[in-house]
């Protein structure tokens, strides 16, 4: 690094650390984001040892864990949201009573046939993110695998990089309701069991987010862009085999930040040292690449930073809502000029700009709610009610195509055979069948409007970009 880059940087650190005021004004507004974002769309994406069997052979071992001849047991994890709502004072639509929306769901899925003619047993488990860990979500994982023996389990708020291979140890299917990163590699690492029926693929995603930004004149007039990422095995494969590379393609020199995601304490540190380093260098564009919690964070940090105030890039994974949601929470113009990929109107843009229902698959989900006394407000009230059903009628369309006994391998053949006509009512396209395990295969141009004061969708629906 250049001399001035250097003493920069030092100036830099220290009115950061002169600053105390800041420092605690900061840390307590990060505190309570990655708390409140724990459970309602942040992305610690992991890593897993493993390699996919036979599915033939595996499917004819027998029925699955936690399925009997009239039950199939079906555990959903929720995150009590309006506690965290509560404690961090954070804006955002209440999810309303989702142990009542399983039963909805228990009662639609049981008076339509069951799965695969079964009776669909679902446990509702209410998960504190307040105490999340790698010890608490194998400890969450043994009481769903060995108590509830589950077949399956719905997963919402669980982002430790132990918590999805605990399941394909114990051969527990995953419906992962979590935006959580999961590449082609990875889901294929954990077949048979891993499984998104409302998110796309990770590797996908990246492709298509560098394209829409080369093509919206983000990089315009830069040399550089900085990449905040998270540091895990997932996302380090992910970048620096994929990421990097086409983003040079596109004409920019990408400046990665790793940062440790595990607590607190290192997602701080990581953020700023981030933004320092980036300030140093000049750097006028940054993205973001493993989770909603790092770029609201980053912003709030790097609104400390004297003159650093560069535009962002903003993605479904960056959760959208929150920004507008809690705008004095973000440093001023932060959202101006952002621009990026969305794939989940839920967290993304107001109904307003998307009416609520949209398509069958919304409309069938949000029916199933309302035969059941259950209404919401908005889309974004609705942000884990819509995955929970898309994980339901997954799991029913599966289960009712097997033809022999019910375990996780028959189950994906199923899928891989019947999956093109499973439409998520969380997202656009479709690109299950095939082998295809993330079942939202579509997204469209997402800008911030100033004027209107919130993001709202530009053009078509676009397919994800899977070569």
């Amino acid at each position: 690094m250049p001399t001035e880059g250097v003493t920069a940087a030092v100036h830099s650190q220290r009115r950061w650390t002169r600053d105390r005021s800041a420092l605690l004004r900061v840390g307590a507004v990060g505190a309570g984001l990655t708390l409140a974002l724990a459970g309602c769309g942040t992305l610690m994406p992991g890593g897993n040892t493993g390699a996919a069997s036979d599915l033939g052979t595996q499917a004819a071992a027998g029925p699955g864990p936690g399925v009997t001849g009239d039950t199939v047991k079906v555990v959903f994890v929720a995150v009590d949201l309006d506690k965290v709502k509560k404690f961090t004072g954070f804006k955002t639509a209440s999810v309303g009573d989702q142990k009542a929306q399983i039963q909805a769901l228990e009662d639609w899925v049981n008076d339509n046939g069951g799965l695969g003619g079964k009776q669909m047993d679902a446990v509702f488990r209410l998960y504190d993110a307040q105490n999340d860990s790698p010890a608490a979500e194998e400890q969450l994982c043994n009481q769903i695998t060995q108590d509830d023996q589950a077949f399956a389990v719905v997963m919402t708020g669980q982002y430790q990089t132990n918590a999805r291979p605990c399941y394909t140890d114990r051969q527990t299917l995953v419906l992962d309701a979590s935006l959580y990163a999961m590449s082609t590699d990875y889901l294929e690492e954990q077949s048979p069991y891993l499984w998104t029926a409302s998110f796309p693929e990770y590797g996908a995603f990246v492709r298509s987010y560098v394209t829409v930004l080369a093509e919206q004149g983000f990089f315009e007039g830069e040399e550089g862009v900085g990449v905040v990422a998270a540091d895990s095995p997932v996302n380090r494969e992910t970048i620096e085999n994929l990421a990097v590379p086409l983003l040079r393609e596109a004409g920019v020199e990408p400046e990665v930040s790793w940062v440790d995601t595990t607590d607190t304490g290192t997602l701080f540190m990581g953020l700023e040292q981030g933004a320092i380093t980036f300030r140093s260098k000049d750097i006028d564009r940054v993205m973001f690449l493993g989770g909603s919690r790092m770029a609201s964070v980053f912003a709030t940090v790097a609104g400390s930073q004297d003159g650093f105030k560069p535009r962002y890039a903003i993605s479904s994974f960056d959760n959208p809502s929150f920004f507008v949601n809690n705008p004095e929470t973000i440093p001023a113009d932060t959202m101006n000029g952002m621009v990026g990929v969305g794939f989940h109107p839920p967290q993304d843009v107001p109904d307003s700009q998307l009416d609520l229902p949209t398509g069958d698959a919304e409309t069938e989900c949000l029916g199933i709610y309302a035969d059941a006394g259950i209404e919401f407000e908005s889309r974004e009230s609705a942000r884990v009610a819509l995955p929970y059903c898309d994980a339901a009628r997954l799991l029913k369309l599966g289960a009712d195509g097997i033809d022999g006994d019910l375990n996780a391998a028959a189950w994906a053949q199923v899928v891989d055979r019947d999956g093109g006509d499973f439409q998520s009512a969380s997202g656009p396209g479709n690109a299950l069948g095939g082998g295809g395990r993330a079942a939202v295969g579509g997204y469209r141009v997402l800008k911030f409007d100033e004027a209107l004061g919130n993001f709202v969708y530009d053009g078509p629906e676009v397919p994800f970009d899977d070569e």
